[in-house]
């Protein structure tokens, strides 16, 4: 339940979903209907943080992960990037909790 609510509002605060996100959200509800070819290709999902004032958005495929048009070997490597300091990437975009001591 807290990952929905955290979801719900990032959405809120960022703008909500995405074209591309609206776009495979579509296409995945018409896929259990049956009505879509399985050859169609699905943006993968897209990872959004701000930083320093600025929107960073990362999207995720099976090769890797994809900001700015480079590509990244890990979500760490990403939050490296954007930070300029060592950052678990899962953490820096919110798909970990914090451990309590």
């Amino acid at each position: 339940m807290r990952r929905v609510l955290a979801h719900d509002l990032q959405c809120r605060k960022l703008g909500g979903h995405s074209a591309a996100t609206k776009r495979t959200l579509k296409l995945v509800l018409a896929r259990r209907g049956g009505s879509v070819s399985s050859q169609t290709a699905i943006d993968g999902p897209t990872l959004v943080r701000e930083w320093n004032g600025r929107i960073y958005r990362v999207d995720v495929s099976p090769e890797g992960y994809a900001l700015d048009g480079k590509s990244y070997g890990s979500v760490s490597a990403v939050a490296r990037h954007i930070t300029g300091a060592h950052w678990s990437g899962p953490r820096f975009f919110g798909l970990s909790e914090k451990r309590r001591a």
